[in-house]
């Protein structure tokens, strides 16, 4: 063989060897870029559930939060109508003791009068006697 020969070889060694080697580094940056396509892949599926837990937690608080708000609103409505009823009770117990005081009243004016009208007509009746006894000695 001829030293050309040996060279030519040698050069066919290489350019199969780096031939070999560039396949072999077309593979690992194949595989490097569905190792990143995995990762980024995967990435956006745990951001996804994230997401997701996000959501059902706060629809999870903001059904609590609209629980907590229907009941202070009930509380506070049934606080305010306790609070009317007792306004009502207050007004008719004070109605009802303004008219026992009003009949008391009422009572003791009428007994006033009546004992007045008969104070009257015991000075008229005493008036009337000592007349008549004033015009008997004026006969006489």
């Amino acid at each position: 063989m001829t030293d050309q020969e040996k060279q030519s070889q040698k050069e066919n060694k290489r350019v199969e060897k780096r031939a070999a080697e560039e396949k072999k580094q077309l593979a690992r940056d194949e595989a490097r870029r569905e190792d990143t396509k995995a990762r980024i892949h995967d990435l956006f599926n745990r951001l996804e559930a994230r997401k997701a837990r996000e959501m059902e937690k706060r629809a999870a608080e903001e059904t609590r939060r609209l629980a907590k708000e229907e009941a202070r609103r009930k509380t506070n409505i049934a606080r305010e109508r306790a609070i009317e009823e007792g306004q009502e009770k207050r007004k008719t117990r004070e109605a009802k003791k303004r008219a026992a005081e009003e009949l008391g009243r009422l009572a003791k004016d009428q007994a006033r009068r009546k004992d007045t009208l008969a104070r009257e007509q015991a000075n008229e009746e005493t008036q009337k006697t000592r007349k008549l006894k004033a015009r008997k000695k004026s006969r006489e």
